[in-house]
């Protein structure tokens, strides 16, 4: 098996996967902002480092995997007026921030389960970790990289730059950033436009508040993770991921503030997924395309001709490399679907082959093997996910092949068929994290086949042939073709 090769963004280049402390691996994604209903652009960078999850357990690591919940902060972004996004959601709902945290937290992991994503190791919240942002910000002050400003606390991103490679991870130069900015409230209080906040005095209005050496106030928005990460997986760790929206300015904050207070950037390799698009157009409230995974699931946004099953999402969201754009459409998704469909019902076909024994090393059988070995070469290319795919719906066409009696299954030795019925569910169900859902349409059509195959052989059973053959036609007319063999009747697509 080949080594991991990792895409590292810090590096712009692919690196070979060498872990801090092995076989211990250090992972920390960041995870929502609580304040709403998840959406498409939730499902993306979770679906994916679930897959990072489950390949470098797969491969032997120890993972500690933490993924956080921004349930407080200020959210201090590029040109844009600063918002605390949580309180500003508890008031127009009427609710307390914590009972409106709470509400779409479990809307969150409700998603998270429905797309079949393992919940990670550790998942901390902002509003648990006060203490430690803190204690983060009095170092960093300590050492002089930040200033406070009537209770407000920020770091001096100027003087950061002046010995630091400020702007490598996301390609921006300070100087584009001083002569991009416009003033926006509270900018006064800087040094320069560029500083980001560290802690934010809290007006009166504000709900959420903690006391601090500063006085009452709130945290910024990049300290959080900062604090997270540092805590739990120490400093330096192994892999921090997040969307490429993050990149500037949250982990670029986030690789200044934790050099400063520990002496190392937070990680490694640092992984990004690439953006959504809907219908091709970037999704935004303008466009009125933001679509939640709720609505995404039952079909009520006025984008979606009809409701999707996670798995379709989930599988679509897979069919392409991470680093690439992925753009959701309902043709797109309905392609997916019965791409879906023929994934499983390959994998439910395989289990029921059997070996009619003999067989050797032919040219088949080879082909096999390196099809299989090729699925663990690809996820160790940079998590290649979609040639995966392509390596399973190969084989998926050997399966049918040999289901529907167009190829011999003599054509592979016995220990290469019980190889492929092995290793192909694993990297579908295992590694991917793809499964039939209760409700699909795969599985409902085994279960409808079977009970037309049922109630023809109870006709054949009886001597009313009028009745089985009309069966066995009207199937034919839609392109199912039904079998009598001497184990039983099977069908094959026509």
């Amino acid at each position: 098996m080949a080594q991991l090769v990792i895409y590292n963004s810090l590096s712009r280049q692919k690196e070979p996967f060498v872990p801090l402390h092995p076989p211990y691996v250090g992972m920390y994604v960041c995870g929502p902002t609580v304040s709403g209903e998840s959406h498409l652009g939730h499902a993306r960078p979770y679906v994916f480092f679930d897959v990072v999850f489950r390949w470098l357990r797969h491969l032997g690591y120890q993972v500690r995997y933490v993924r956080n919940i921004t349930d407080a902060g200020h959210f201090e972004e590029e040109d844009r007026p600063a918002e605390d996004k949580v309180v500003a959601k508890a008031k127009l709902e009427r609710l307390e921030p914590m009972e409106l945290v709470q509400k779409y937290t479990n809307l969150f992991h409700d998603a998270m389960d429905q797309l079949n994503n393992l919940r990670p190791s550790i998942e901390p919240t902002a509003t648990g970790h006060i203490i430690e942002q803190i204690a983060m910000i009095e170092e960093i002050l300590r050492q002089g990289w930040a200033y406070e400003v009537n209770g407000s606390v920020y770091f001096d991103v100027v003087r950061y730059a002046q010995q630091y490679d400020y702007g490598r991870l996301s390609g921006r130069r300070l100087e584009e950033l001083l002569a991009g900015s416009r003033e926006l409230e509270g900018q006064e209080e800087k040094r320069h436009p560029a500083d980001f906040a560290l802690w934010k005095k809290a007006p009166p209005e504000h709900l959420m508040r903690w006391p601090s050496p500063w006085g009452q106030g709130f945290p910024g928005w990049h300290i959080e993770c900062s604090a997270m990460a540092t805590k739990y997986l120490g400093a330096p760790f192994d892999i921090h991921g997040g969307g490429m929206d993050l990149q500037f300015p949250h982990h670029e904050s986030e690789i200044a503030q934790t050099r400063i207070a520990t002496g190392h950037i937070p990680a490694r390799y640092w992984m990004h997924n690439n953006m959504i698009t809907v219908n091709g157009r970037k999704m935004g409230k303008s466009y009125n395309n933001t679509i939640t995974l709720r609505e995404l699931f039952t079909g009520t946004h006025p984008l979606l001709e009809r409701a999707y099953d996670p798995m379709t999402v989930r599988f679509f969201i897979l069919q392409a490399h991470y680093r690439s754009t992925l753009d959701f459409n309902n043709d797109a998704l309905k392609a997916a679907e019965k791409g879906l469909e023929r994934l499983l019902q390959a994998m439910a076909l395989l289990q029921r082959l059997q070996h009619p024994g003999g067989g050797g090393e032919t040219e088949t059988d080879k082909k096999i093997r390196e099809l299989l070995t090729s699925c663990a070469d690809h996820l160790n290319d940079d998590f290649n996910t979609a040639l995966t795919l392509a390596s399973l719906f190969e084989l998926a066409s050997y399966i049918f092949s040999w289901h529907n009696r167009q190829a011999d299954l003599s054509d592979i030795r016995a220990e290469t068929l019980s190889l492929l019925q092995l290793q192909f569910p694993y990297y579908v169900t295992d590694i991917l994290g793809l499964k039939a859902s209760d409700h699909s349409h795969g599985e409902r059509l085994e279960r409808v086949l079977q009970i037309l195959i049922d109630l023809r052989n109870q006709a054949r059973q009886r001597k009313d042939f009028a009745l089985a053959d009309s069966i066995r036609q009207q199937l034919m007319q839609v392109g199912i073709a039904l079998k009598d063999e001497k184990e039983g009747t099977r069908w094959e697509w026509v």
